[in-house]
């Protein structure tokens, strides 16, 4: 079960961004080719690489997830290692029947019916006729479009053409099964079953996984490899370091005003302990945070009431803060000058980077005043890998 069925070795593409450039520069690759010349193949003008010098192996029963920001190279290196475009340098070497499903809809004939692509499908992989007669039952019945399946694909939804082209790759079993982030059309209950799915064919397959959802990448991913503009910036075991590097590699955004009314918000610090001071520090998961933050305020607006929630780098709300839970109300100053500080304790979040977003409400009429994204970012410094949003507090004991 160790043999080794994805082998790539220094694997490079470059590509022109001006198109009279590249087919020029095409033919001249063609005819070095045809040649067998030997010179070795730099950069011409235009020219950049979007995959460079990459190196893996995945073996039979591994799931290699493969990560990255848009134009990191991904679909490029998957493209090559699907024979769809051929490598500048370096060899790629597959072992065994190769399901793809690298595209929405690739590999389809629009004008064929489902049950016409099931056959067409499974057999450009490398099945016979009666391997597919023997799972044609099984891809029907996981595609679950049983009802359309004599209807053109040209007709399909998005989400249907998903479910029969994962149908065909994951039920005729392939050795070599390469996913890239089709799953993110469809509902949760088909995406959930594919998982399931992949699951089951790592006994007996080697997959390649890309997506942007990075539960997905945590629940089914032995190892891990991230990419930055066509290089390897991560590759291991550890897959929930890999993917906070990959959060790491985010930006801080910029504040974003999404309602106001005749309130401001002029400053904001944070702080952990003695340490801290400003709209971005670092903190060690299970610290504390307190959040200082100063508000300018029309005097007609006498009552405040404050929510805070805390966001991790996928823009998923993972904490809030309310200031009616403890029944706090904030008065207006004379000046309509309002400043708070709001104590969080024991923040066990894993490794990565977290923006702050506040929510200020009217007391009295019931009514949001100040919506604002991103007022301040913190940091949880890197100390377990974990796969989950929290590293929850535990106390172990050996028993008797």
């Amino acid at each position: 079960m160790s043999e080794v069925l994805i082998r790539a070795e220094h694997v490079s593409k470059k590509f022109s961004k001006d198109l009279k450039k590249s087919l020029y520069f095409g033919l001249l690759d063609v005819f070095s080719g045809v040649i067998g010349s030997s010179k070795k193949r730099e950069l011409r003008g235009d020219e950049f690489w979007a995959v460079k010098d990459i190196g893996f192996e995945v073996k039979r029963g591994e799931c290699l997830g493969l990560i990255g920001h848009n134009g990191a190279g991904k679909s490029t290196l998957l493209k090559m290692l699907n024979g769809l475009i051929s490598p500048d340098t370096g060899n790629i070497t597959m072992y065994g029947k190769v399901g793809a499903l690298i595209e929405l809809g690739a590999g389809f004939n629009p004008i064929l019916t489902g049950r016409e692509n099931i056959y067409n499908n499974a057999a450009v992989i490398g099945f016979s006729k009666k391997e597919i007669d023997a799972k044609f039952d099984s891809i029907v019945e996981f595609s679950e479009i049983g009802d359309f399946l004599d209807m053109p694909v040209q007709n399909y939804s998005s989400g249907m053409k998903v479910r029969l082209g994962f149908a065909i790759a994951a039920q005729m079993e392939p050795d070599i099964l390469i996913v890239d982030e089709v799953l993110a059309v469809g509902d949760l209950g088909f995406k959930i079953k594919c998982m399931n799915r992949i699951q089951e064919l790592l006994k007996n397959t080697a997959v390649i996984f890309v997506t942007h959802a990075m539960t997905q990448i945590s629940n089914v991913c032995t190892r891990l490899i991230l990419m930055n503009k066509g290089q390897v910036e991560f590759s291991g075991t550890e897959i929930g370091e890999g993917i906070e590097k990959y959060f790491l590699n985010f930006s801080s955004s910029e504040q974003k005003v999404i309602s106001s009314k005749n309130v401001f918000l002029k400053n904001v610090d944070l702080h952990s302990g003695n340490s801290g001071g400003g709209t971005e520090i670092s903190i060690n998961s299970g610290d504390p945070l307190t959040v200082v933050f100063e508000l300018e305020v029309e005097e007609e607006i006498k009552n405040l009431r404050f929510r805070i929630g805390i966001f991790n780098m996928e823009y998923r709300l993972l904490a809030e803060v309310d200031s009616d839970q403890v029944r706090f109300i904030a008065k207006n100053r004379p000046g309509g000058k309002v400043r708070v500080s709001v104590d969080i304790e024991n923040l066990f979040l894993r490794f990565g980077k977290y923006t702050i977003h506040l929510h200020v409400t009217d007391k009295d009429k019931n009514a949001k005043v100040l919506r604002m994204s991103d007022i301040a970012v913190f940091t949880v410094k890197p100390t377990l890998s974990v796969g989950a949003d929290f590293l929850m507090p535990s106390k172990w004991q050996q028993l008797e």
